[in-house]
């Protein structure tokens, strides 16, 4: 079984069903929505409100606030644990960072697309492309 890094959105409504499944086909699975270290999990609007609308000076000392440290470290430790990454899309900036990071240290990576998005041609990058739950833990 593999030790899997989920990799997607706060706002990305098949997350919670890619967690489930993962883990009834008996995958040891990091849930960033749901961090060991309890809560559920990092908002930058846990740190300030208006968050959004920060300057780049604000967003540079946010990044060192201790709720951002804990978050990022906790992430982190889950990057280096896991062998497997299951990017789930839609997501953005941060899961893709996150899925690069593991192709790069050598570990697989799998593209969910639940609904067809843009084709993008660098995900060939990756091990594996796959559209339904199904071919996912196929491709595991």
């Amino acid at each position: 079984m593999a030790k899997i890094y989920v990799a997607s959105s706060w706002r990305n409504t098949y997350y919670p069903a890619v967690v489930s499944r993962l883990r009834e086909a008996g995958h040891e699975v990091y849930d960033f929505r749901n961090p060991p270290h309890g809560g559920a999990g990092f908002h930058w609007t846990d740190i300030d409100q208006n968050a959004p609308n920060w300057t780049f000076n604000e967003y540079e000392q946010g990044l060192d606030h201790p709720l951002a440290q804990r978050q990022f470290n906790a992430d982190k430790k889950a990057l280096e644990w896991a062998d497997t990454c299951v990017l789930v899309l839609p997501c953005g900036r941060s899961a893709h960072t996150e899925a690069g990071w593991m192709s790069g240290a050598g570990k697989k990576v799998i593209v969910y697309i639940p609904e067809m998005q843009e084709p993008e041609l660098m995900y060939k990058l990756f091990d594996d492309v796959v559209g339904d739950l199904d071919a996912l833990i196929a491709a595991l």
